[in-house]
Formats: C-alpha cells, structure tokens, sequence
C-alpha cells in the first residue's frame, strides 16, 4: 500500500513501514544518517521499513532521529479505499503463493 501523506490512517505494521519509508524519502534522509542519530543500526530501520517486528523503543529512536512523533486516536472504521486495498493486498499474496 502506499500512503498518500503523513495523515494517513496506519493500521498494520506493514502501512507503518511505507509511511516511515515515505517520509525518509521525502526528507531526502539516508538510512545511515537515521541509524547514526538514533542508536539503532541500518538493519533496524531496514525491518521496520519492511513491515517487521521491532522494539517499540528502536521505533520511537527512528522516529525521533526522523523529527517524527506517534499521534494516537479513536481507529473508528477502515474506509472503503482501505478495505479495498487490503483485500488487494491478500489477493497479491495468494497469488504469488499458487505461483511458487
């Protein structure tokens, strides 16, 4: 999935990860300069950029690194462009398991 804007709704670790991903990008920051201001290394970032597992408190390193906060509100119910965007998603990965 990729997210539009820093306001978008993130609901799996996987929106969490292109968001984090986007925003790097757009700030023209490199991975190296993210690990080098947060204490974590590159493989840190490289996971968490990837939708995998992390420590909440190498999360809260990056995203500080990054100039970035968590905000936490109401999730309320997932709109019709995510809902189809997530069943997108779990069709691409069907198909790619028949494929193999």
């Amino acid at each position: 999935p990729k997210l539009s804007s820093m306001k978008d709704i993130i609901r799996l670790p996987k929106d969490l990860g292109v968001a984090v991903k986007a925003a790097r990008k757009a700030q023209g920051i490199k991975a190296l300069d993210i690990s080098r201001h947060s204490g974590r290394s590159r493989d840190v970032l490289n996971r968490l950029e990837r939708g995998e597992d992390i420590t909440v408190s190498s999360l809260l390193d990056i995203l500080s690194a990054m100039g970035l906060v968590l905000r936490l509100e109401r999730a309320g119910l997932p709109t019709l462009a995510e809902m189809t965007q997530r069943f997108a998603d779990i069709d691409d990965e069907q198909d790619g398991e028949n494929a193999s």
